[in-house]
């Protein structure tokens, strides 16, 4: 394991994810799947979202189309909140999910449309 970039991953994860998300996602860290949080620090968060090519709102944007495509609602979840932290507003996550109801299928655009309106209502304390 590269000991840099696991912790600048840490770092990114937490900023985009939040803190006590990522704690939380740690602290069930065992044995089984130690090596697998420690590839996605190094790797995904570390050696992908660490790259400065890419702003993080628009990383945000892409992993919000991708995740809602695959409809996978934990991570579409943390990822929305995520994109939020990183500038991407509601109108974009909006046009982001009416493309996603065209080239990736309406069953999932359904889901994540609902998810996203959950979400914003527990910012807005209305949940």
């Amino acid at each position: 394991m590269d000991k840099k970039m696991h912790d600048k991953g840490l770092e990114v994860r937490k900023a985009v994810l939040g803190e006590a998300y990522v704690d939380n996602a740690l602290k069930n860290v065992d044995d089984f799947n130690r090596p697998f949080q420690e590839m996605l620090n190094e790797y995904c968060w570390g050696t992908v979202w660490g790259r400065e090519e890419l702003p993080r709102k628009t990383r945000s944007m892409l992993n919000i189309a991708m995740i809602a495509i695959l409809n996978r609602q934990h991570e579409f979840r943390a990822h929305l909140k995520g994109a939020l932290t990183n500038g991407v507003s509601r109108d974009e996550i909006r046009e982001i999910l009416l493309q996603v109801a065209i080239y990736g299928g309406m069953p999932a655009a359904v889901d994540s449309f609902r998810i996203a309106r959950e979400v914003f209502a527990e910012i807005d304390g209305k949940a």
